[in-house]
């Protein structure tokens, strides 16, 4: 190892994983031993929020310490190539991406010194490119192996179950050639044949548990008899909820989004399925999460390390009417949180204060006696780890229209601990939420005489939150 005083450091990020799906923060029908370890030995954070409910805008407000509305990355499509990984790499670590980080192009440096890519389970990546010609890893492996990888035209062309398993279909391919199987292999390589001459900087990304939801058989059978919880939808919900998310449900109804097909009334034993084969990639991950550690560990990198483990956003599985994500519930923008470092972090400990996931980047330099950026809009929280009270009194998140969640030019959310409001740029309608009485945020009071002074109050601070925000990404 290297004799270098600075910690390694693991972050660890899934795709589209909600925060309760770690049996140690209070979810005993997961699976998740080894989440659960890093639970038991570190401090997790259970009031997390991402920065934009979906993929490239959260993980750029992530990299960079900076809201959407600063990096100017609002969807999917835009290009961002800046995150803080050129400053470790500055700071002399050797930074290395595993798997999936959804930059754009999705081969793009981002600032990492190597990177071994692995991107969207079902999708033609290199098409991307207006002539073709970028593979990632796993596209490659497949190929040297004589594989196809089953992308969305094959699920909704020759699947059988295409038409009612709401995007939820055993892996059809053996198991070895599973993406999130193939990105803990590819790290535990990595990790056996590396030379270490300078501390690691090593970005872990799964594909999963994003949908496809596609675990293979034998993680299926874990979840056989588990009691998972499944979402009680009444009309009366769906019907105060804003125009765009009617507009949103028939996308997900007529579209083939990565190989989900929605239903408007999913039965009870499909929502049980697709919510089983969802809890079932998130143990498929947890094993090699379990698997890599061990790597780690037997090279000495655990010895001095930092271990962040967390998502880019959630997933509505069926709550609220709908499926994946772009919308502001909590299932969708609230994520897991996890530190682990033994004599930096405190062991068993739990914070519920607010604070956005970005705030990750100051507290992550501060830990590794690095200095923070001006340029951040981020806040370090690393007084939370020594038990002080805190955090932040709002977390936000922002996101425009795009070709899948349409009906909408521009939604921004504001949440305290007692309430969420969600604005629509253009539009009468909208969303609040009174968190203390409605925690699972059914009964939208956006139109409700009663509560219009809250309202006011939290448009006032939206208002005020984005010209200082945008101020000081002007400074």
């Amino acid at each position: 190892m290297s004799d270098s005083n600075q910690p390694n450091i693991i972050l660890i990020i899934t795709d589209q994983q909600r925060y309760d799906t770690i049996r140690a923060l209070g979810f005993p029908y997961m699976q998740t031993p080894h989440l659960d370890r890093l639970v038991s030995e570190g401090t997790s954070f259970t009031n997390c929020f991402c920065a934009a409910p979906s993929c490239v805008p959260s993980r750029a407000s992530l990299f960079t310490g900076r809201y959407p509305h600063s990096t100017g990355i609002f969807n999917n499509w835009t290009p961002w190539n800046d995150s803080w990984v050129s400053n470790l790499r500055d700071a002399g670590y050797h930074c290395v991406n595993i798997g999936k980080m959804h930059t754009v192009p999705f081969d793009a440096p981002c600032g990492f010194d190597q990177r071994l890519l692995v991107e969207n389970k079902v999708r033609l990546m290199w098409l991307s490119r207006p002539h073709g010609g970028v593979y990632d890893e796993w596209d490659m492996f497949l190929a040297n192996n004589g594989v196809s990888k089953p992308t969305r035209e094959w699920y909704r062309d020759q699947h059988p179950e295409y038409a009612t398993a709401l995007g939820a279909y055993e892996w059809p391919l053996d198991e070895r050639y599973h993406s999130d199987i193939f990105v803990g292999n590819m790290t535990r390589w990595f990790i056996e044949q590396r030379q270490a001459t300078s501390p690691l900087f090593l970005q872990i990304g799964f594909p999963g548990p994003h949908p496809p939801y596609d675990p293979p058989r034998r993680f299926i059978e874990k979840y056989s008899d588990a009691e998972i919880p499944l979402p009680d939808v009444l009309d009366e919900e769906l019907a105060l909820q804003p125009p765009s998310h009617a507009i949103y449900r028939q996308e997900m109804i007529q579209g083939n989004h990565d190989a989900v097909r929605w239903l408007e009334h999913p039965s009870p034993e499909q929502l049980r399925r697709l919510r089983a084969f969802y809890a079932a990639n998130v143990t498929l991950i947890d094993e090699m999460i379990g698997r890599v550690l061990d790597a780690l560990n037997r090279r000495g990198y655990l010895d001095n390390a930092i271990v962040i483990f967390t998502s880019d956003h959630g997933d509505c599985l069926g709550d609220h009417g709908h499926i994946q994500k772009w919308t502001m519930y909590d299932c969708v923008t609230r994520v897991p949180l996890i530190l682990w470092s033994p004599g930096r972090i405190p062991r068993a400990h739990s914070s519920d204060a607010l604070i956005q996931q970005m705030d990750l980047a100051p507290t992550l330099f501060e830990l590794a006696g690095l200095p923070s950026s001006k340029d951040w809009q981020a806040e370090s929280f690393t007084r939370l780890l020594s038990g002080e009270q805190g955090g932040r009194a709002y977390v936000f998140a922002e996101h425009p229209a795009d070709n899948v969640f349409k009906g909408v030019k521009f939604m921004t959310m504001i949440r305290s601990r007692a309430y969420k409001l969600v604005h629509y740029l253009d539009q009468d309608q909208g969303e609040l939420y009174d968190l203390q009485n409605d925690p699972a945020e059914t009964r939208n009071l956006w139109n409700v005489a009663e509560q219009q002074a809250i309202k006011r109050e939290l448009l006032d601070v939206l208002r005020d939150w984005r010209v200082r925000s945008s101020l000081r990404a002007a400074a």
